[in-house]
């Protein structure tokens, strides 16, 4: 790969981990999707930054002695060809091995992604086939503009989401059929959001 070419040219096809590690510095994000490069949508706005740091405030709170939770940036290589960058992960203590130098190198108990404009059928479609196809068991798409949490679980060997939940009111509370640690008010979720003045 040419190191001089611009990001938004690189479409190449094929690509391994290690021309994705390999990549120059020049500002931008990329993901590896089936050996192609895609760019990532420039910083995580706001809003998405608050959800982001509630999330991650109040899991650690509950979860943090028997799971590892980890925020982007994170390269998450589920194989040689195949590498995203979820906004959050759980993975359990007694899998730990999974987390290396590189990033994470298996499947997480948890991956939560948060929407924008620009990502929203990345994470509904793509994300979602990526992850059921490579044993996520759980799989939380988070929508800022409708204060709604969808939650996804694998069952059995299908490699393929069931819907489990949908989450959308204050008084909601946010359980896992997988993770016991994780009881969530929806509120603290999108705490403060109403006090940005976004236009």
């Amino acid at each position: 790969m040419d190191k001089k070419r611009k990001a938004d040219e690189v479409k190449e096809e094929g690509l391994t981990y290690e021309d994705y590690a390999n990549l120059p510095d020049d500002g931008q994000r990329y993901e590896l999707v089936n050996g192609t490069l895609e760019m990532l949508a420039p910083a995580p706005s706001s809003e998405h930054q608050v959800i982001s740091n509630n999330l991650s405030a109040v899991i650690n709170q509950s979860c943090r002695h028997g799971y590892f939770i980890l925020v982007a940036p994170i390269d998450l290589i589920l194989s040689n060809h195949e590498v995203r960058q979820p906004d959050l992960v759980m993975i359990h203590m007694e899998r730990r091995h999974i987390i290396t130098r590189r990033g994470i190198e298996g499947a997480p108990d948890l991956v939560v992604e948060i929407l924008s404009p620009s990502t929203a059928m990345n994470d509904k479609k793509s994300k979602w086939e990526t992850y059921a196809h490579f044993g996520v068991k759980e799989y939380w798409i988070v929508d800022p503009v409708h204060r709604t949490i969808e939650q996804h679980v694998l069952h059995g060997e299908k490699s393929k989401y069931d819907l489990y939940e949908v989450y959308g009111k204050e008084e909601d509370t946010i359980t896992s059929p997988y993770i016991s640690c994780l009881s969530i008010p929806v509120k603290e979720v999108f705490l403060h959001l109403d006090l940005l003045e976004l236009d």
